[in-house]
């Protein structure tokens, strides 16, 4: 069994061993090992051209690293913590994001770091950012939920010819683990999955919430009801046509993520099943989010402000009964 972190770790490890211009930069990634040690042991093999140890500058990291993608490179940029990408803000989404239209000059970048709350982590290092750069055409967005998944979106991300913005949930890093595939694995982007079958209610969700997802299907059993559970994986590019087929075989949906609900990218995925999906609903589409609310650090009110599976669970009857 592998966890999250590992996974993702050996995903990097093995594109950089197989292609030289694969490198990675960041803050404390070299001889500290980063900050939750997903690179340790890397500026060993790999050396300091290669694991390059940045100044506290993500507006540096990023243009750095987008000039090494125009030149023929592929970087692998950390953010220590998803929350500072703020500082790095213009050069990903005014730049990275709009080079291939510009100029059809492919930046094959990844953009990764820790996201996420639940652990206590305070404002600073807890937001669920990717629904901004959902919003920025020309980036990619990923967000896995498993340790195989977040493998084989890495190495699909890492050999993509676009910017990638790539969210690993802090959470999820030691406490998810799954039998991962070894050497090379590659989940195409783009392509969600049914992680559990049912066929009255479906889950669309991504990232932390689809564990929560899958808790509260558990929950329902005991009520007769039987959830299907959607794992998007990416959002953009959004494999809209699964979540379709979800909602058409079984009539009613609810959506959820951990971000906070006003302009999530779930209100994104509600508003397509509206269009295409309409005729076949049996009661409105019901999104489960965060409250509109920085994390807060004490962890009883951080629990009250993110979602879980009680709320997931409580949305699902809701939408059972209607």
């Amino acid at each position: 069994m592998t966890t999250y972190l590992d996974a993702i770790a050996d995903a990097i490890r093995i594109e950089m061993r197989k292609d030289q211009s694969v490198f990675m930069i960041g803050e404390d990634i070299g001889v500290y090992g980063g900050a939750f040690k997903l690179t340790k042991g890397f500026l060993a093999e790999f050396g300091p051209q290669r694991i390059i140890d940045a100044p506290i500058s993500e507006a540096a990291i990023m243009g750095a690293g987008i000039g090494a993608a125009l030149n023929g490179m592929r970087p692998i940029v950390e953010m220590q913590f998803m929350d500072f990408i703020t500082n790095g803000f213009n050069q990903l989404v005014t730049v990275a994001a709009t080079t291939a239209y510009r100029w059809g000059i492919p930046v094959p970048m990844v953009v990764r770091g820790p996201s996420g709350g639940g652990v206590g982590a305070n404002p600073f290092h807890s937001r669920n950012s990717e629904a901004w750069f959902a919003h920025a055409t020309g980036l990619k967005v990923v967000c896995p939920a498993t340790a195989a998944d977040a493998k084989g979106l890495m190495t699909a991300s890492i050999r993509d010819q676009n910017p990638v913005v790539f969210f690993e949930h802090k959470g999820l890093y030691r406490k998810i683990k799954d039998e991962v595939p070894e050497g090379e694995y590659v989940v195409p982007l783009g392509q969600a999955k049914v992680v559990r079958e049912g066929t009255d209610v479906s889950v669309i969700t991504y990232g932390s919430a689809v564990h929560m997802a899958l808790e509260a299907a558990t929950m329902l059993e005991a009520d007769g009801a039987s959830v299907e559970v959607v794992d998007i994986r990416t959002l953009v590019p959004l494999d809209e046509e699964t979540i379709l087929q979800s909602v058409r075989k079984t009539g009613r949906a609810v959506v959820a993520h951990e971000a906070v609900l006003t302009a999530g990218f779930a209100g994104e995925i509600a508003s397509r099943i509206a269009d295409s999906a309409f005729t076949f609903l049996d009661a409105p589409v019901k999104r489960v989010a965060a409250y509109d609310s920085p994390t807060p650090f004490a962890p009883t009110l951080e629990k009250a402000v993110l979602p879980n599976a009680e709320k997931i669970a409580e949305a699902l009857r809701s939408v059972l009964a209607f």
